[in-house]
């Protein structure tokens, strides 16, 4: 028996297992049947990434955390793309940024998920010039390049959209500038390391952020944010509250803060295991700077619930009794203290009036609204 087939029944086998961890005390806090779709979409995505973007000589973008594979709480505003790099290679990345108002280069040492990881050199479009509708080029690695370090293993680019329009999104390529020629034939023992380091690739993620988010829900308090907390290592423009929403049928969790004094922040609403976003395409889950609506006062209040509320910044639950709903902020503005959320429980029907605030925004069209954000996930996401 090939090694190839032998690393291919040895994940198959770790795939059932993993299966049948969706009904048991491992995965308590999390609904199987959306652990087990989650389950299915890490396969996609690290098969797709261990087995077919292994090779750092010959490197193009694998699109991850978009409305297909998801892992690790994805920022609702990003299109995340990841390229295999070697330190002693350079290449050059370069593209348009249509509508795209900023991305985060990051070049890392693995995934979170991995024993080793973390971000050793990033650059911002503003950084480096580089505004909506511009072209770019871009070189990383040799003597003029932004540098690889020893141990870098890929280079992620994080692409940011605010405005949800209905337009041409960033467009880029990867390229090795070394003359490597053409690939020999896959070998039968290389197959294997990949599918083995597939099959390890999803059992890592797979049971790292459901174990992660049980540390979340058995550290807090439901209903109630805990402290803000800075982002992965080595990328610390990046800070977190996280609150543990936990609601009978008709109640609602009522989020009252000053906005975080940042270039740019959001509130997001995950689901519980998987930490992927609550049903993007159908409901508002998410709302940036842009998009919540910020109070006379200075001031954001927001409704998660699974009825509408009748206020203009609703999270709409649906129908989940619980979940994970994040306040994240990128690049914070001077020496200003995180915000520091209030939270309360109450009926659905007193939400509005339960905030006591005369000037609270009245909501928007919510059809309206869903249409636009649908047809500008169409954009992002087309293939």
């Amino acid at each position: 028996m090939s090694e190839a087939l032998q690393a291919w029944q040895s994940m198959c086998r770790k795939l059932e297992r993993l299966g049948e961890a969706t009904l048991t005390d491992e995965c308590a806090t999390a609904d199987p049947t959306e652990m087990l779709a989650h389950l299915a979409d890490q396969v996609v995505c690290w098969v797709g990434w261990y087995v077919f973007h292994a090779d750092p000589a010959r490197p193009f973008f694998h699109r991850q955390n978009d409305l297909v594979t998801q892992w690790g709480g994805p920022n609702g505003d990003n299109v995340y793309r990841h390229a295999r790099i070697d330190p002693s290679r350079r290449y050059r990345i370069r593209g348009r940024m249509h509508s795209c108002e900023e991305f985060l280069l990051a070049i890392r040492v693995g995934f979170m998920h991995e024993p080793v990881h973390g971000t050793v050199q990033n650059r911002t479009a503003s950084d480096l010039g580089i505004g909506p509708g511009d072209e770019f080029e871009l070189l990383l690695g040799g003597d003029d390049g932004i540098p690889i370090p020893d141990g870098a293993v890929m280079v992620t680019i994080r692409e940011y959209y605010f405005d949800w329009q209905s337009a041409e999104p960033a467009v880029m390529v990867i390229e090795c500038l070394d003359d490597v020629g053409p690939a020999a034939p896959l070998r039968d023992d290389e197959l294997a390391s990949r599918i083995d380091d597939a099959a390890r690739g999803i059992e890592l993620s797979f049971t790292y952020w459901n174990r992660y988010l049980e540390d979340v829900i058995a550290a807090r308090d439901p209903n109630r944010f805990a402290e803000s907390h800075k982002g992965a290592k080595g990328v610390d423009i990046a800070q977190y509250a996280f609150c543990i929403w936990d609601l009978e049928p008709g109640q609602a969790l009522l989020v009252d803060t000053d906005a975080p004094s940042a270039r740019m922040w959001s509130l997001h609403l995950y689901n519980l295991g998987a930490f992927e976003h609550v049903d993007l395409v159908d409901r508002v889950t998410t709302l940036n700077h842009r998009q919540a609506v910020v109070d006379h006062d200075g001031r954001v209040r927001a409704v998660v619930s699974a009825e509408d509320p009748g206020v203009a910044n609703w999270l709409d639950t649906g129908g989940r009794r619980r979940g994970l709903l994040t306040i994240r902020w990128f690049w914070p503005v001077g020496e200003t203290a995180p915000p520091a959320p209030r939270t309360r429980v109450v009926p659905v029907a007193e939400a509005r009036d339960a905030f006591g605030y005369e000037g609270l925004a009245a909501p928007p069209d919510r059809d309206a609204v869903m249409r636009a954000r649908r047809t500008h996930l169409g954009w992002r996401f087309r293939v």
